[in-house]
């Protein structure tokens, strides 16, 4: 019997196993830390082996595959070393798309990939589809692989999981934008993270599409038209586009168009996000009145501008998947009234210069949450600015900050990791704190 090594005891993980197992492959799981309680039991109810707290069975298991969780480096140890076994390590979504004959839409970005996969998953839900939502969201692909039947999956699309993608053939492809992101696990180079993200067009045929934002400075410089082989559609600013703006309208090539002020998701982020999920819309099949009724349908998810209740005539939005700066730009440019901004966590080299002018127009105050602020405190030092260790800290000095009609935003652009669990833990502890402020 063939074996299947996965590492890493997560959705992703336990996911692939099952797909492993149901599909009869000799399975064993692999985590260095601990394995949650609800992931066991869907383990034990498989009969798949797993260990917790060292990769000691890992290291003797012989195996010609190894499904690794996004959150492993490649440069790993225990990586490089299946490696030069001659092991193939590949992620959860190359795995399960082995498995898989439906329709595969994926869509990456380094901003937008939640909203828009959501939004599109919505889209075709709601006109009637057989549709499942995966990947960097939500069931596994690798669970509903193995457990549903599905004509078409969504999927969201870390450049991590892409990096672990060999073989996979998207039917559609969407790239929404390029900013610096994640550049510690690139070695510093916005390159090689340009090329991870490209890496969602690869196996593309002459019935693929690839929908992308025609505005993205590094998507215009590096992505080679000439050798793609399926159609090319663009969105953004230009009238020649497959999506564009005309007045305060988005209109697509197609003939189909809806006023920005229709969209419940507001800013300009969320209108480009919303011309790419029109794309894949129309390239899916659905009329102009599906995509109408699904787009006014549409709310924005948690976390991604949510709004978290009000004190004392000042609104909160709950931004904590803004993880990097680029994110929070878009926030910003979305608030139209007065802000105390609360921002901090695990710096991934972000540099903070190319907000400074949303800064300038719209921030009253910050309160930096996180262990080490030192390079919030030296760069916004000419702002009212203080810090806090925890989330109802944060919202206390936030109220001590702002004014009735001013706004709390939390968009972190940073990881989550010093004080959290991870960016769902950090928004659901900042709605808490302000449902327990509303209570006294």
């Amino acid at each position: 019997m063939e074996k299947v090594l996965v590492l890493g005891g997560g959705e992703s993980g336990v996911g692939a196993a099952v797909l492993a197992k149901v599909k009869g492959f000799e399975v064993l799981l692999s985590d260095k830390g601990r394995i949650t309680q609800k992931y066991k039991d869907v383990l034990l109810k498989y009969e798949i082996a797993f260990e917790e707290g060292n990769h000691l069975l890992a290291e003797q298991f012989k195996c010609k595959t190894v499904i690794k969780s996004p959150g492993i480096p490649e440069k790993a140890p225990l990586i490089q070393s299946f490696l030069k076994q001659g092991c193939e390590v590949i992620s959860e979504i190359e795995w399960a798309a082995r498995f898989c004959t439906a329709r595969l839409i994926g869509i990456t970005g380094s901003n937008g990939k939640t909203t828009t996969t959501s939004l599109i998953y919505h889209l075709l839900k709601k006109a009637g589809r057989e549709v499942g939502l995966a990947g960097n969201i939500g069931v596994s692909f690798a669970m509903q692989v193995a457990e549903d039947q599905f004509d078409t999956y969504v999927l969201e699309l870390s450049s991590f999981q892409l990096d672990g993608m060999f073989q996979t053939a998207l039917d559609t492809a969407v790239l929404l934008n390029i900013s610096a992101d994640h550049l510690d696990r690139y070695d510093y180079k916005i390159e090689n993270y340009i090329a991870s993200k490209l890496r969602i067009t690869q196996n593309a045929g002459s019935k693929s599409t690839f929908v992308l934002w025609g505005d993205d400075g590094y998507l215009n410089a590096h992505f080679d038209e000439q050798s793609y082989k399926g159609k090319v559609k663009r969105f953004g600013a230009k009238p020649n586009y497959s999506a564009f703006f005309e007045a305060d309208e988005i209109r697509s090539s197609k003939g189909f168009q809806i006023s920005v002020a229709e969209l419940p998701i507001k800013g300009k982020h969320n209108a480009l996000n919303a011309m790419a999920a029109i794309l894949v819309a129309e390239e899916e099949g659905l009329t102009e009145a599906e995509i109408r009724s699904g787009l006014l349908s549409f709310r924005a998810i948690e976390h991604r501008l949510e709004p978290a209740g009000e004190l004392d005539g000042v609104k909160f939005i709950n931004d904590s998947k803004a993880t990097n700066v680029d994110a929070v730009a878009y926030a910003l440019d979305a608030m139209t009234q007065p802000v105390v901004w609360i921002v901090g966590g695990v710096d991934k080299g972000n540099d903070y210069t190319v907000i400074d002018e949303l800064v300038k127009q719209k921030v009253t105050g910050l309160v930096c949450l996180g262990v080490d602020n030192e390079k919030l405190k030296n760069h916004f030092n000419h702002l009212p600015l203080t810090e806090a260790s925890s989330a109802e800290k944060a919202v206390e000095a936030a109220m001590g900050m702002a004014k009735p009609g001013d706004v709390v935003l939390l968009s972190p652009a940073c990881a989550s990791f010093d004080l959290f669990k991870n960016y769902e833990d950090r928004g659901k502890q900042f709605k808490a704190a302000i449902t327990n402020k509303q209570s006294t």
